[in-house]
């Protein structure tokens, strides 16, 4: 009798700890979806077409930081965003909802302008770079150098295709002449 009871007092604690572990692991993603952060949840809402207000500005830094590359690329959150951030400044601008104007302008930068402003003057002549004049348009390359970007095992490849290329070559070469030799 006395080894079946320590059975029981060894057995409820394995169960304790296995229904604590199932409870975990079902809060989990509840737990995760909690504490996901702020930014994410501004790109989320921007994502699915929902109003971007009432967020503070560092929340919209931190989602213009988060902002993953194919969402900047493939959809306007990147300037609704902007927009919002505007907006919650008390900045003009639409109030951050994705229906808002797309002629809505954004500020630019005294130093953005100045760089805009200089864009065309540099592109006419060229920048110089070390002793290089480098224009738009002019792509500067040779040979040499488009072979030494290839990868060693890319080149191998090829040095093989070109040695049957040359032992067929020589073969085929071989036979015409051994054709056309008197016997």
């Amino acid at each position: 009798m006395r080894i079946a009871f320590t059975k029981r007092r060894l057995a409820a604690p394995v169960s304790r700890l296995a229904v604590l572990g199932v409870l975990l692991a079902a809060l989990g993603p509840i737990a995760s979806a909690a504490g996901a952060s702020v930014g994410q949840t501004i790109i989320d809402r921007c994502t699915h077409g929902q109003s971007l207000s009432g967020f503070s500005q560092k929340a919209y830094r931190q989602a213009l930081q988060e902002l993953p590359t194919e969402v900047e690329e493939y959809s306007d959150c990147g300037n609704l965003i902007r927009r919002a951030q505007l907006a919650a400044a008390g900045g003009v601008g639409g109030g951050g909802s994705p229906g808002a104007s797309a002629t809505t302008p954004i500020p630019v930068t005294p130093a953005e302008r100045s760089a805009l402003n200089s864009a065309p003057k540099l592109a006419s002549g060229g920048v110089q770079v070390g002793d290089q004049t480098i224009r738009p348009g002019v792509i500067h390359a040779d040979i040499a150098s488009a072979l030494s970007s290839l990868p060693n095992s890319l080149l191998a490849a090829l040095a093989f295709l070109l040695a049957c290329a040359l032992l067929l070559a020589g073969r085929a070469l071989r036979n015409r002449v051994r054709a056309h030799r008197p016997s």
